[in-house]
């Protein structure tokens, strides 16, 4: 039994954090355009993303994984309440009439980020606690539907229906990992999609984004604006890129440059090539990750890893496949690339506890 941490999936987490610093700089540089600071931008992703989320890799890094099985209620508990907070005056803050954040002093946190971490640590408990009876839909899939359900609640309400998908998608692969059957699958799937639909009818600017996908041209001065830029980005970015920090669609055409836009940004200027490296390197994170949990010394490990690695890669990949049109877009993060302090030590946090796992595979 290993004492020492992957060096590779180690490795992996330092390129992809290297990697987001670069193309945070580049993106910012359009910052100056729109009359913002691109430096303070900077000095937010390396403190209050890079800086928390460091220690808290090490901290989750050093704790046996076990812990997280004991404490993962509370856990998800004071994250699911840390988020209501959004919701109160004077405490929570609007942005883009999206209630999502909460002032700590100078700080603003999303407590979102962190929540979709603990209720996959919560779930991995859980479905580990149930053992065979997660085959049974009154003791599996009845309860795990009812507290997505309640989790969806929250995100319907701010609203946040990108990450209330990550949840959900996550949750839902992980349950059928942890043993969860086909059948019961595909009920909640129906019952979710059609509540999804509900919920489009009552928001509009949902189903402009879904006309959008189907048709591309589709509004391209209004909802379609953002993936039209980011169509131009990554055509004009050509196989080999425009070079570092040449990319022109950041100088105020392609919206959130920074942030849920930034792989667009990199094909830009790293071309197709750079592009697939990115995505390479994401299934390279999933495939060593996938060899740590196949040596996994318990249940509750392999089903805390798998969850940890399905919410990266399921949210990796939606926010790349939303941004090439192979998706509706959905207005998330990519992982460890993206703007976002919130986003990038919840991602470091989680990938500690990964880290961990590591340590006792067999």
């Amino acid at each position: 039994m290993s004492k020492s941490r992957d060096p590779v999936i180690f490795g992996i987490i330092i390129v992809f954090i290297s990697i987001g610093v670069l193309a945070l700089l580049s993106a910012s540089l359009g910052l100056f355009e729109a009359d913002q600071s691109p430096i303070k931008l900077i000095l937010r992703q390396l403190v209050a993303g890079l800086g928390l989320g460091a220690v808290l890799f090490f901290i989750a890094d050093r704790i046996h994984y076990r812990f997280w099985h004991r404490t993962a209620l509370w856990i998800f508990l004071l994250s699911f309440l840390l988020t209501l907070l959004v919701f109160i005056p004077g405490v929570g803050f609007k942005s883009g009439g999206a209630a999502r954040w909460i002032a700590v002093g100078p700080v603003f946190l999303q407590p979102s980020e962190f929540l979709k971490v603990a209720f996959i640590i919560y779930l991995a408990a859980w479905l580990t606690s149930r053992g065979r009876d997660v085959e049974s839909f009154g003791l599996g899939a009845g309860p795990l539907l009812l507290m997505i359900l309640a989790i969806g609640a929250i995100f319907v309400k701010q609203p946040d229906l990108g990450t209330m998908g990550v949840i959900t998608i996550s949750s839902l692969l992980l349950f059928f990992v942890g043993g969860g059957k086909l059948k019961h699958l595909g009920l909640m799937g129906v019952v979710l999609l059609a509540l999804f639909a509900v919920v489009v009818y009552f928001k509009p600017y949902t189903l402009e984004r879904l006309l959008v996908f189907l048709n591309p041209q589709y509004d391209i001065q209004g909802a379609g604006y953002q993936l039209h830029q980011a169509a131009i980005a990554f055509g004009s970015g050509g196989f080999w890129g425009k070079g570092f920090g040449h990319g022109v669609q950041k100088f105020n055409y392609l919206p959130e440059a920074t942030s849920d836009a930034i792989f667009a940004v990199i094909g830009e200027e790293f071309g197709f090539a750079g592009a697939m490296a990115l995505v390479s390197l994401f299934f390279a994170f999933l495939w060593r990750s996938l060899y740590i949990l196949k040596k996994s010394p318990d249940v509750f490990a392999r089903l805390l890893g798998s969850g940890i690695v399905i919410l990266i890669t399921v949210q990796a990949f939606i926010n790349m496949a939303a941004l090439t049109g192979l998706l509706p877009f959905t207005g998330l993060t990519l992982p460890f690339i993206s703007q976002g302090g919130s986003s990038l030590a919840s991602m470091l946090a989680a990938v500690g506890i990964l880290s961990n796992i590591s340590k006792y595979r067999t």
